[in-house]
């Protein structure tokens, strides 16, 4: 209503001054026809009297303006009438008025028709150059009133019809306005209600239109973190849960029976075994935690990637010996990328723990190093089980694992991916992974090439 009622009012308010200016110039351009004709007709009558001033003329030109709706006076150069069309007390006044200069084309000697009960003009009869008279012309202004309170009613009529149109248009404009933005509100109060299932209708492409989809979109966001929130929150506690319980569980009989030195040994192994996962756990999520609020340092320096990947290969081959698997790591030349060692290492490390824990005896795990002219290639390719082409889009969500038994024989947590995707976002690289179900998989990290040693903070 605010919004039409302020339409309303902007746009009668430029209708009603148009309308005064239109008014205004019509009737002034009215009336001035009036004076043009009505001295055009004296003209006339004053060009018959030059040729002929004598009383026939004169009496002549006097009935020839009886009977039109105009009036004629004619006088002689002292004022003194000589012919008229009209009671010559009517018109008297006009006649006494002094004309203080002699135009050959004649002159306007009343225009107030508002006032005045006649508008004039007088045209000079001249012979030889000398004034020998003037002929006035008359028009009522009755007759001139009567034509503007006729063009005022025509005014008023379409003054009334252009509020009318006005108003309807401004109707279904508010409507069309308010409509969606009052859905749009109900969308908000409905998503800080909590319920995200919001559904606006299309409004174009227009910026309604985009504050629609804006909101839709909005509401898709909040939905999926919710559950992202829900579901964060129940794999984490199940995976606290999980090693608690163990660690409670042989606590209890440890402390409870009366073991061996064997079976004290193995329950205390567990303990171990669970606690560290526990620890391993807590520190992925503090630094998750560290990286979401933008706290996470990385340290950049030069690094050649050849002799890095030496130690790398040097320090993960016993664990896929130990496994009856292969690790091999092919850089053929030096590249260098600016990077923190220790998050690099990270990153590989977490890759190549999951090669370890999804691949078999005898599978093969191989890094190959590459370059181009402006970005490094990191690839880590195994042949290990793989992963399902379902299963891909989700592999680096916290707390996701492929292995949905959780079983403890694989270990982890589900958190190594996201860190590596994070760690990688945070140099300013990319990782993608191509995979297929009993083919193995590969991750491809994409980092830029040379640059210039620097300190970053994430974020």
């Amino acid at each position: 209503m605010k919004l039409g009622l302020l339409f309303f009012l902007i746009l009668f308010g430029l209708e009603t001054i148009m309308f005064f200016f239109l008014h205004s110039t019509l009737v002034e351009s009215r009336v001035e026809e009036e004076l043009i004709a009505l001295q055009t007709r004296g003209n006339s009558h004053r060009a018959i009297l030059e040729k002929h001033f004598d009383e026939n003329t004169i009496s002549h030109v006097a009935l020839m303006e009886s009977e039109a709706n105009t009036d004629v006076v004619i006088t002689n150069s002292n004022k003194e009438i000589l012919g008229a069309s009209v009671d010559s007390s009517l018109i008297q006044r006009y006649i006494k008025r002094p004309i203080t200069s002699s135009i050959r084309k004649g002159k306007t000697i009343e225009d107030n028709w508002k006032k005045e009960e006649y508008i004039s003009t007088v045209s000079p009869i001249e012979q030889d150059g000398v004034l020998i008279g003037h002929v006035y012309m008359f028009q009522d202004t009755a007759w001139i009133q009567s034509l503007i309170s006729r063009l005022n009613k025509q005014f008023l009529i379409a003054g009334f019809i252009a509020v009318i149109f006005t108003i309807t248009i401004i109707i279904f404009l508010s409507k069309a306005l308010a409509k969606p933005l009052i859905k749009m509100k109900e969308a908000t109060s409905q998503i800080s209600s909590g319920d995200f299932s919001v559904s606006l209708p299309k409004t174009g492409d227009d910026e309604l239109g985009d504050l629609a989809r804006s909101i839709q979109l909005l509401a898709g966001d909040l939905n999926y973190l919710r559950e992202e929130r829900n579901e964060f929150l129940s794999s984490i506690s199940h995976e606290l849960r999980t090693p608690l319980t163990y660690i409670k569980g042989y606590a209890d009989i440890v402390q409870k029976r009366d073991l061996s030195p064997e079976e004290r040994s193995q329950y205390l192994s567990i303990i171990l075994e669970e606690t560290n996962r526990l620890s391993d756990m807590v520190k992925n999520l503090f630094d998750l935690a560290r990286i979401d609020k933008n706290t996470f340092d990385i340290k950049k320096r030069p690094i050649d990637l050849k002799e890095f990947m030496k130690k790398i290969e040097t320090k993960f081959s016993p664990a896929f010996t130990e496994k009856g698997m292969l690790l091999s790591v092919n850089c053929l030349e030096s590249i260098t990328i600016s990077a923190d060692a220790s998050r690099l290492e990270q990153i590989i490390f977490n890759l190549l723990d999951n090669a370890i824990k999804y691949s078999s005896p005898g599978d093969k795990t191989t890094i190959n190093i590459s370059r181009t002219k402006k970005h490094v290639i990191i690839n880590i390719n195994d042949t290990g089980r793989g992963i399902s082409e379902e299963e891909l889009p989700f592999i680096f969500n916290r707390f996701y694992r492929v292995d949905k038994s959780r079983a403890r024989a694989l270990g982890g947590t589900g958190l190594g991916l996201a860190i590596v995707k994070e760690l990688v976002h945070a140099h300013g690289g990319t990782i993608s992974v191509c995979s297929r179900e009993g083919d193995g998989t590969e991750f491809e990290i994409v980092f830029k090439g040379e640059t210039e040693c620097e300190n970053n903070t994430f974020g």
